[in-house]
């Protein structure tokens, strides 16, 4: 009889998209890992997920609704990447309080090797290890898959560069894959997207977001903003700003 596999906790950095999502299913599928948390970069100012644009109040439900804690590296606005390394070092100081013996941190990451190698060099300073379970996928497959499984994502920010701006906003679905331009992959790993996870079979229920106005930012990047629906939770629940206060780091 093989020997049990010893289970490690590990947190993983979580911007409330799909491929995130996915990796979460694996890790979950994994009898190696333990998920104990949820790792996310929160503009302090703004009170939205960094990058994405989403509204912290969503990103409170979605942990809620996966029934995951969150850990939360808060930045100020305008802010440096040499303070975003200090926040995220500080954040994983605190979840080693939390979790004693925890050194792993995982990645929803597909295939950009200068990504892979900033978390790994990122996380080796403070002694912790990155994690990939997605790594080196197919990325048409996984996003298929995505949707076929009944995992529920929308566009939230589109780069008007890489792709229309009418994609904005839009369901993450067949008929969208139907639809992508040669040369966009169907993940948005190169930054053609960002996407907002809302319902599937991780989510203990679906969440009640309804869409709100479209902008773009920089000349570049087309946000649009969700609004979770009256009657889901209050607890952490910002005052809303309208998309013009979307920030990225």
């Amino acid at each position: 009889m093989s020997p049990p596999v010893e289970t490690k906790p590990i947190l993983l950095a979580w911007s409330g998209g799909k491929d995130c999502l996915l990796a979460l299913q694996r890790l979950l599928a994994d009898p190696q890992w333990q998920v104990v948390g949820l790792l996310t970069t929160v503009n302090r100012h703004y009170q939205r997920v960094a990058m994405h644009g989403v509204h912290r109040d969503i990103l409170l439900a979605q942990t809620a609704a996966l029934g995951l804690p969150l850990v939360e590296v808060l930045l100020d606005w305008p802010g440096s990447n040499e303070a975003y390394e200090q926040a995220h070092a500080q954040a994983l100081v605190e979840a080693r309080m939390r979790w004693p013996g925890i050194r792993h941190c995982a990645f929803g990451d597909l295939f950009l090797e200068d990504v892979r190698d900033y978390r790994v060099r990122q996380l080796g300073r403070e002694n912790w290890r990155a994690v990939f379970p997605l790594w080196g996928e197919d990325t048409a497959a996984l996003s298929r898959r995505f949707v076929s499984e009944g995992h529920r994502a929308v566009l939230c920010c589109v780069d008007t560069q890489q792709l229309d701006a009418g994609y904005c906003g839009r369901d993450f679905d067949a008929a969208l894959l139907d639809t992508l331009p040669a040369g966009v992959d169907p993940c948005g790993e190169r930054g053609e997207f960002h996407t907002l996870s809302h319902a599937g079979p991780l989510f203990r229920q679906p969440l009640a977001l309804r869409r709100g106005e479209s902008v773009l930012r920089d000349g570049r990047f087309q946000f649009t903003d969700f609004i979770l629906d009256e009657g889901a939770p209050e607890e952490g629940r910002p005052d809303r700003g309208g998309p013009h206060d979307v920030a990225r780091d």
